[in-house]
């Protein structure tokens, strides 16, 4: 989990992961023309998130091809972000339960 957090910390690698999401399976060349950093900062970045399996890869011949794997992102979604949400949500319903018998009792 900490190489995951580490990950998204840097905003270089969270514009990779955006760049993934739009147009997934990017070979290292096709990201790098949309950075405004050398080969070598990119293919770093990338194997930190790879690391971190936000990122998987697959060879296709001599060429490489990245792929977002947003199953980690949706981890942290259901661990710490999800069960807020849940009591927000529950406390809405009920609400507006409280409201529709009250409506209904005029």
């Amino acid at each position: 989990m900490d190489k995951l957090f580490k990950a998204l910390a840097d905003g270089t690698r969270r514009e990779l992961l955006d760049l993934l999401f739009v147009n997934n399976g990017q070979s290292l060349g096709e990201l790098c023309k949309q950075m405004t950093m050398s080969r070598q900062a990119v293919t770093k970045h990338l194997l930190l998130l790879e690391e971190a399996n936000l990122v998987t890869v697959v060879w296709q011949g001599r060429e490489k091809l990245h792929y977002l794997n947003p199953v980690p992102i949706g981890e942290i979604y259901q661990r710490w972000i999800g069960k807020f949400e849940r009591h927000r949500i529950e406390a809405l319903n009920t609400l507006k339960q409280a409201l529709e018998e009250d409506s209904n009792h005029e």
